[in-house]
């Protein structure tokens, strides 16, 4: 039978990982108190990061669902869980392991969707979630813009040529008049 404090701990991490948006492992062997504070606090607001057991993650990773991690699950692994942004928290795994080459980013898990290392590298290149939204309103309205010039320059165009064909007509009338 299961020990109370280990049951405690997999309904803990079980949570953990059914209301985060992402989850990622990683290996912090070599990596000191203080360096695991400072990856910490690079992580940002939404990501806790956590030094787990393996067996017992796995177990919870499994009950929550997600079984693409189970072959990751070896050596001393900790895993950042993130409730917001995941982009942020990429970024501060990428750029603390650049500087930190003891911490290894194995894999994660974002929206139910497996990750390798190598897409959660990608996902620390996109731009945060606010610039893309700015972008993309600055697109729509660019967008609108050229609309509503188009939809502008139709009347005017009509006008002008209407306006110089009463002109054309105006100087051959004055011209059959002589």
């Amino acid at each position: 039978m299961a020990r109370p404090d280990k049951a405690a701990a997999v309904a803990e991490l079980t949570d953990q990982f059914r209301s985060s948006n992402a989850a990622v492992l990683t290996e912090y062997r070599g990596l000191t108190v203080a360096q695991l504070k400072t990856l910490r606090r690079s992580l940002g607001e939404n990501a806790q990061y956590a030094v787990v057991k393996n067996t017992l993650t796995k177990i919870a990773a499994n009950e929550a669902g997600i079984t693409q991690l189970d072959d990751l699950f070896a050596g001393p692994s900790a895993v950042a869980f993130v409730t917001g942004d995941p982009v942020e928290a990429a970024k501060g795994l990428r750029d603390f392991a650049k500087d930190n080459p003891a911490l290894v980013i194995k894999g994660g898990v974002l929206d139910g969707k497996a990750l390798s290392a190598d897409e959660i590298k990608k996902l620390a290149d996109l731009e945060s979630r606010e610039v893309l939204l700015a972008k993309l309103a600055g697109a729509m309205k660019a967008k609108q813009s050229q609309a509503a010039a188009l939809f502008q320059a139709l009347p005017s165009k009509f006008v002008r040529t209407a306006e110089a064909l009463r002109v054309k007509l105006a100087e051959a009338e004055q011209g059959g008049a002589e």
